[in-house]
C-alpha cells in the first residue's frame, strides 16, 4: 500500500485556512519564482496551480503576478472590483509570511499616470484621450458623481468602452479608491458638452479631496437605536400575498444618513406557498433569531443600523445603513455557512442618501 500511494502522489489537503493557504505556497514559492521570472508558462505552471488553491479560501479572489524588481516577485490579490470581498484579500495578505524574493499585495496598487495605458479591442484609454467633470447635485452634495469624456468614445460600443475605462481607474487611482470613493460614473463623447473639462490626472486629487471633506463633516457621528420608534406596516398584494414591514421611522427620516453611507441588503427565502407568503411559526422564529444575530454582530453605535424588515412573498429582507463595508460581508459569510438550511444571500453598495429606502418612508 505504501508503495501504491508513492507511486499514485499523495492527495493534498484541502486549504481550510489562511495559514493552510501560506503553508502551500512555501512549499512551491521558488518553483513559482523562477516561473515568474522567466515568464515562460506561467498560466500553466502558476496561475493554473494557484487559482484552485485561492478558491478553496474563496471562489472569488482573483490576481495578477510579475517582477516588482530584479529580484523579487509580486502577487496581487484582488476581489475584481467586488466590494463584498475586500477584507478576504486584505485578511489573506495580512496572514502572510515573509518569503525572500516575494512581495504580496492586497488589491491593485496605485500607479503614475503615465505608466498606465489600457488596451481593450480596437480601443486605448490613456491621459491623453480621457477627461472628467463632476456634476453636482443640490439635494445630494456629498455625491461623488463623474462624467468621463472619452475622445474615441462611440454609443454601440459604450459598455466595453466603459468596462476599459473603470480598469483604468482601478490601475491609477488603485482598486480601493476606485470602488469606494467613486458613488457613480456615466462614460459620454466631447459632443455637445459645455462643462469645463479637466485632465484625468487630476482625478485622484479631486477624489482625495472630496473625501477628506466628507469624513470631516461626518467624523463621530452614531446613533443609537435604543429609543427609536418604529412602525409596522400589514398589507395584501395583487395575488392575496401578506406584506409584513418593520421600518425605525427615527432612522428612515434621519438628516444625517449619508454618515452611514453602505446598505447592506440580506434576502432570506424560504416556503411560504402554504401561507400567503408569509412563514409558519417556527420559520417566524428561526429568521428573528438570525437577525437577532446579525444585529449582536453589528451594533448600532459601532456603526451599523438596522433600518428595516419586509417579509413577503416567500422572503425576508434585512435593511442595513453602514459606516463602513469591511465588517458586514465577515458577520454575514458566517450566517450564510451557519444556516445553510436556507439559500441566505446579500448586497453590499454605497448609497449615500438611503434612495434604496425610499419605498420605506411612508411606512
Amino acid at each position: 500500500m505504501s508503495f501504491l500511494s508513492k507511486m499514485l502522489g499523495k492527495k493534498e489537503s484541502l486549504i481550510n485556512s489562511y495559514n493552510d493557504f501560506w503553508n502551500w505556497f512555501l512549499k512551491h514559492e521558488k518553483e513559482f519564482f523562477k516561473v515568474v521570472q522567466n515568464g515562460i508558462n506561467i498560466d500553466q505552471d502558476f496561475f493554473k496551480k494557484l487559482s484552485p488553491k485561492l478558491d478553496e479560501i474563496h471562489d472569488e479572489i482573483y490576481f495578477l503576478a510579475g517582477m516588482f524588481d530584479e529580484h523579487t516577485a509580486e502577487l496581487i490579490l484582488t476581489p475584481d472590483g467586488a466590494i463584498r470581498n475586500v477584507f478576504l484579500v486584505e485578511e489573506l495578505v495580512a496572514a502572510a509570511p515573509e518569503i525572500k524574493g516575494w512581495k504580496f499585495t492586497a488589491l491593485k496598487p496605485s500607479s503614475d499616470i503615465n505608466d498606465v495605458s489600457i488596451s481593450m479591442g480596437d480601443f486605448e484609454f490613456n491621459s491623453d484621450n480621457l477627461k472628467f467633470y463632476p456634476n453636482l447635485h443640490k439635494d445630494y452634495p456629498d455625491e461623488i458623481d463623474l462624467t468621463i469624456v472619452y475622445d474615441d468614445f462611440i454609443e454601440d460600443e459604450k459598455a466595453m468602452q466603459t468596462n476599459g475605462i473603470y480598469i483604468f481607474l482601478d490601475n491609477f487611482l488603485g482598486e480601493l479608491h476606485s470602488i469606494t470613493l467613486i458613488d457613480s460614473l456615466k462614460v459620454v463623447s466631447e459632443n455637445d458638452i459645455s462643462e469645463e473639462l479637466i485632465p484625468i490626472e487630476k482625478l485622484k486629487d479631486y477624489l482625495i479631496w472630496r473625501e477628506k471633506e466628507f469624513v470631516e463633516k461626518y467624523e463621530g457621528v452614531r446613533h443609537d437605536t435604543e429609543n427609536d420608534n418604529y412602525s409596522s406596516l400589514e398589507a395584501k398584494t395583487k395575488d392575496g400575498e401578506v406584506v409584513l414591514a418593520i421600518v425605525n421611522s427615527d432612522l428612515i427620516h434621519w438628516d444625517k444618513k449619508a454618515s452611514h453611507p453602505w446598505v447592506v441588503s440580506i434576502e432570506i427565502p424560504f416556503d411560504g406557498s402554504n401561507n400567503n407568503g408569509i412563514p409558519d411559526n417556527e420559520t417566524y422564529q428561526l429568521l428573528n433569531e438570525i437577525e437577532d444575530e446579525i444585529m449582536f454582530e453589528l451594533k448600532d453605535l459601532d456603526g451599523y443600523l438596522n433600518v428595516g424588515r419586509e417579509t413577503s412573498s416567500g422572503k425576508r429582507e434585512i435593511h442595513f445603513a453602514c459606516k463602513e463595508f469591511r465588517k458586514p460581508p465577515k458577520v454575514l459569510n458566517e450566517i450564510i455557512k451557519k444556516y445553510n438550511q436556507f439559500e441566505v444571500s446579500y448586497e453590499i453598495y454605497k448609497d449615500k442618501y438611503w434612495q434604496s429606502f425610499k419605498h420605506l418612508e411612508h411606512n
